[in-house]
């Protein structure tokens, strides 16, 4: 083995302190989580939650300090030169890192592996970027933010969303065995530096995690890049050199072998079939719950009053309703010319209740009102409630809410009381979707959500091509109104490959 000069040894000492830094998890959260995950009921968040971290040493929010996220690195790049620096004073007779770099390209290797793994589910079953909603397909093209426009335009093709998954999973598998480390490097590197530019192409708001693994991928590429020169440009033959432990015990190879295995077994066989059932009856952006199937559809306000006083259509009204949307799932939408909070995120907060599922709405504008409704089918009445959260009142704070016979409590994770309409959220959809962490965390949404609705209406209907509604809003005004369906045609037709079960 061949001596390293000193410049290598000095830039290798930085190395391992910024990688080691940036691989293993120092946060108490992620440790909370990892503790908290009830693995004979797991759902497919618990498993990416475990791969998706970055550390965190000073949060910036809202701040012209915060460099576009990328503080939190450069400050661990200062720590990492410091420390490297003294590394190389303490450690300045070593000859070689050879061993040391092993393992650290082993640790770099698995945690990019298990965290691309986790990410390129979403897109191999496509829930990270949804196929447009109804609502979506009746907005104008220039009232989409430009990070919106991206995402729906990958969302319309759901079988190339699915291959830049497998893309991402191909990479991931790669990087778990040593002989095919530099194609996975390479597959990731590629797929990662143009999900960073096309983020910051179109504003998004992923530009750090994806980032975050081409440094990594950059990592397990440099040490190969002088082999990759002399051959590609100088046209020399080369012996690429690399070293690896002898693991000559039999313990060791069993101890290598079985640890490899659990992980591919956890990581690609678990998550696959979590995300599958994520995917068919709970995908994470849009709601998992049907709608009423005979209101499906788009509408025509025909008749609209209030408080008994007819309000002829006008497109600049502020009160009547235009263009009524019923999705397949439990959202109504409609337009009024009154001005509304745009959410200009893009919907990844990862709720698990449906009403705080607001990837429909987020970075669109068009002055539409989005509600999330309760159906009694039987009753035939739908209990609405905004789901624009910047629209809404001030929340309930604390892990509680409020019920007709007093106040009640989460305690350790659970609720004293459960409401009857949590209860058929909870059970709501099929069971090889459900988990502790669904109902744990409906339960906290719940308890967290500001309490009341914003109207209830009674829905009159035959087959659904006309629907009379009847209610009060929250400020007690009645409505009287009369939809009659349309039928819209559009150049983009729905494809096969579509998330949930509706």
């Amino acid at each position: 083995m061949q001596p390293w000069n000193n410049a290598a040894k000095i830039a290798f000492r930085i190395c391992f302190i910024f990688y080691l830094i940036m691989c293993i998890p120092f946060s108490k959260e992620w440790y909370d989580r990892l503790f908290a995950v009830h693995w004979n009921a797991l759902h497919y968040r618990d498993i990416y939650d475990i791969t998706r971290f970055m550390p965190v040493i000073i949060k910036f929010e809202n701040s012209s300090w915060n460099l576009m996220g990328y503080t939190d690195w450069l400050l661990i790049l200062a720590i990492s030169v410091i420390g490297g620096l003294i590394f190389s004073y303490v450690d300045r007779k070593r000859s070689s890192y050879y061993a040391l770099n092993y393992w650290l390209m082993v640790l770099i290797r698995y945690r990019a592996a298990i965290g691309i793994i986790g990410f390129g589910f979403l897109k191999i079953f496509p829930v990270q970027m949804p196929f447009p909603s109804l609502a979506m397909l009746n907005t104008d093209f220039g009232q989409y933010s430009a990070q919106k426009l991206y995402w729906v335009s990958v969302g319309i093709v759901p079988w190339y969303q699915s291959f830049a998954g497998v893309f991402e999973i191909g990479a991931g598998i790669l990087l778990l065995f040593r002989k095919t480390t530099v194609y996975g490097a390479i597959l990731l590197f590629a797929a990662m530096a143009d999900i960073v530019y096309v983020n910051f192409s179109y504003d998004g708001n992923v530009h750090i995690y994806s980032s975050y693994f081409v440094i990594l991928a950059a990592y397990l590429l440099a040490y190969d890049l002088p082999y990759f020169h002399a051959f590609f440009i100088k046209e020399r033959y080369v012996i690429p050199y690399h070293y690896y432990p002898s693991f000559q015990e039999k313990w060791q190879q069993y101890l290598r072998a079985g640890l490899k295995s659990a992980l591919l077994f956890l990581f690609v066989g678990v998550t696959a079939y979590l995300q599958l059932m994520n995917f068919w009856y709970d995908p994470y952006k849009q709601p998992s719950l049907k709608g009423v199937p005979v209101l499906r559809g788009n509408y025509n306000v025909t008749f609209f009053s209030i408080n008994n006083k007819e309000i002829a259509y006008n497109p600049f009204d502020t009160i009547r309703w235009q263009h009524v949307t019923f999705e397949k799932w439990s959202t109504l939408t409609f337009s009024t010319n009154q001005p509304q909070n745009l959410d200009l995120s893009n919907g990844v907060a990862l709720p698990m209740r449906d009403i705080n599922r607001t990837f429909e709405l987020t970075g669109m504008a068009g002055r539409k009102t989005y509600f999330y409704y309760e159906a009694d089918t039987a009753q035939q009445v739908l209990h609405l409630h905004n789901k624009n959260p910047l629209n809404k009142k001030a929340s309930i704070t604390s892990n509680s809410f409020y019920l007709a016979g007093g106040r009640k409590h989460i305690v350790h994770d659970t609720i004293t009381v459960i409401p009857d309409v949590i209860r058929k959220e909870i059970n709501g959809i099929d069971e090889r979707a459900r988990s502790w962490r669904r109902q744990k965390h409906i339960l906290l949404e719940y308890a967290n959500a500001q309490p009341g609705e914003d109207m209830t209406l009674h829905y009159a209907t035959k087959d659904g091509s006309r629907i009379i509604m009847t209610g009060v809003t929250r400020s007690r005004d009645s409505l009287y109104i009369v939809l009659d369906k349309v039928e819209k045609h559009y150049l983009l037709t729905e494809s096969s490959l579509n998330a949930g079960n509706y």
